[in-house]
């Protein structure tokens, strides 16, 4: 998986309030010039529309930070030469207008905007960087494949649901067109059959490579994806240290431990302490550990239904101590 963005170090290294202050000026020399709103990216005739637009320096106000207070807003940095960046962005616009509106895809030309590029700290490209209420909270650098960007967007918008109504709205306003794509699938089949009997047989290396197949065709495929979840989980369950929670309260800081102590709690249904556990351990730790522990307890999420108060409450105590 490409490297995760630092957000410590983004933290101070974006000035936001330089770039607001440039756009702001901007926005006033434009006397006679274009409104507010950025014309639509490339690609937003393929169905992006509103929810997929090019930014400058001129209009990073308006169409990044002051959307951020509103729905997450993806800011993609590429360039016409960067390779990878062709692979990446269609997969970004995809997502964006599958999303309706839930979340804001912000396109910026490094080339043409070396400004904004510098303010992120731009080392290489593709770099995604997510804003929630006008501050960088997450992003990663490279092309990933597109199951992996669509679980990042999906770790996103399950930490911030709750703080950010728009996200709710728009899901709401979606309706039912979530479902369109759903693959009808069954007990008969052969994918499945051939998964399932991977795991009761307690080959769990088998049973994900087999969901993991599934998902590489469809990527969307919500019944394999939850599947693997439980593969994972269930493998580390079995290989669990049963000392694993004690060896985890004597040592805070060590990441790893915490995630153990985790799924030991998890396993002994002692789950609102394993969900707490990761949340504190998500606001003391900052870049590739943080990023780990947030898709760790986002994995946990998974196990249980949507609705679950446990998992309500502990999504809204993640969004508070990530931004």
């Amino acid at each position: 998986m490409a490297q995760s963005a630092s957000m410590a170090s983004m933290a101070g290294a974006v000035d936001l309030s330089a770039l607001r202050a440039r756009s702001e000026a901007a926005s006033r020399a434009q006397t006679s010039g274009a409104p507010a709103g950025a014309a639509p990216g490339p690609g937003a005739d393929g169905g992006g529309g509103s929810w997929v637009v090019d930014v400058t320096e001129a209009t990073f106000q308006s169409e990044v930070l002051d959307r951020s207070t509103q729905v997450p807003v993806v800011v993609d940095l590429w360039a016409t030469w960067c390779q990878p960046c062709k692979q990446l962005s269609p997969v970004l616009e995809r997502l964006a207008a599958k999303a309706k509106g839930a979340w804001i895809l912000a396109k910026v030309d490094v080339d043409a905007n070396p400004r904004i590029a510098q303010a992120f700290g731009v080392q290489s490209i593709p770099m995604v960087i997510a804003l929630a209420g006008g501050q960088p909270i997450d992003g990663f650098n490279g092309a990933l494949p597109e199951a992996q960007v669509s679980q990042w967007i999906d770790g996103l918008l399950e930490a911030l649901r709750d703080r950010m109504p728009g996200i709710r709205e728009a899901e709401e306003r979606a309706g039912a067109g979530a479902g369109d794509e759903d693959v009808e699938e069954g007990p008969d089949d052969p994918r499945f059959t051939a998964a399932e009997d991977a795991l009761e047989a307690g080959d769990y290396v088998a049973a994900e490579a087999a969901y993991q197949q599934i998902l590489d065709v469809e990527p969307g495929n919500e019944q394999a994806r939850a599947a693997i979840g439980q593969v994972r989980f269930l493998a580390r369950a079995e290989a669990a240290d049963p000392t694993a929670i004690a060896k985890a309260d004597a040592a805070p800081d060590d990441v790893d431990a915490q995630l153990a102590a985790a799924d030991a709690e998890i396993a002994t249904d002692q789950v609102e302490a394993a969900f707490a556990r990761l949340v504190r351990t998500a606001g003391a730790n900052f870049g590739p550990d943080r990023d780990r522990v947030r898709e760790h307890l986002i994995g946990l999420f998974e196990l249980y239904p949507a609705d679950d108060e446990r998992v309500s409450a502990a999504r809204r105590a993640l969004a508070r101590v990530l931004f």
